[in-house]
C-alpha cells in the first residue's frame, strides 16, 4: 500500500492539474458567444510566430504544489531513520512541492499562433490563439468577434 499511494498520487496530480485549454482554439465557442450577432471583418496573414499560451490554473497552482509536496513528502519518508528520515520528509515536501508546481505550469501551456493580419480596412490587428489547425503568410482569413473574443478561422 506504502508503494501504491505515491503512484495514485502521481495519477492524480496529472489528471487533476491539466487546464482547459479547448476554448483557446479558433473552432471552438463559448456558451455564451452562440445565438449572439458577432462582427466579422476580413484580413491576410501578414506574419506568423509560434507561441505558447499559459493557461491560469483552476485553483490557483494549489494541486501541483500541494500534491506534489504531499507525494514527495511520503517518498521521502521512507528514507532512513530517525532525524534522517526527518531530514528526508522535508526534503522530499519542499521538492516535491517545486516538482509538482512545474508539472502543473506544464500541464497548462498549449503550442499557439500569434498572427498578425492587415484587415481589409488597412488596419494590422495581432490575435493569438491556440494552433488547432495550419496558417500560412498570404493566407486570407476571417476574424469572427469583436474586443477580447476574436478568433481567427480561414476564409
Amino acid at each position: 500500500m506504502k508503494r501504491l499511494l505515491p503512484a495514485l498520487a502521481i495519477g492524480m496530480l496529472t489528471l487533476a492539474g491539466c487546464a482547459n485549454t479547448s476554448t483557446m482554439g479558433g473552432d471552438v465557442y463559448r456558451g455564451s458567444q452562440a445565438g449572439t450577432a458577432q462582427t466579422v471583418t476580413f484580413g491576410t496573414i501578414t506574419a506568423l510566430r509560434q507561441v505558447q499560451i499559459q493557461a491560469d490554473s483552476r485553483m490557483g497552482g494549489i494541486i501541483g504544489t500541494g500534491g506534489g509536496a504531499v507525494v514527495g513528502g511520503l517518498l521521502g519518508r521512507q528514507v532512513g531513520g530517525g532525524s534522517g528520515r526527518q531530514l528526508a520528509t522535508a526534503a522530499g515536501v519542499i521538492g516535491g512541492a517545486v516538482a509538482g508546481s512545474a508539472v502543473e505550469d506544464s500541464a497548462n501551456r498549449v503550442r499557439a499562433w500569434e498572427m498578425e493580419i492587415r484587415r481589409d480596412d488597412g488596419q494590422n490587428v495581432v490575435i493569438v490563439q491556440k494552433a488547432d489547425r495550419p496558417y500560412q503568410v498570404g493566407q486570407r482569413v476571417r476574424m469572427i468577434g469583436s474586443g477580447a473574443n476574436v478568433s481567427v478561422a480561414p476564409y
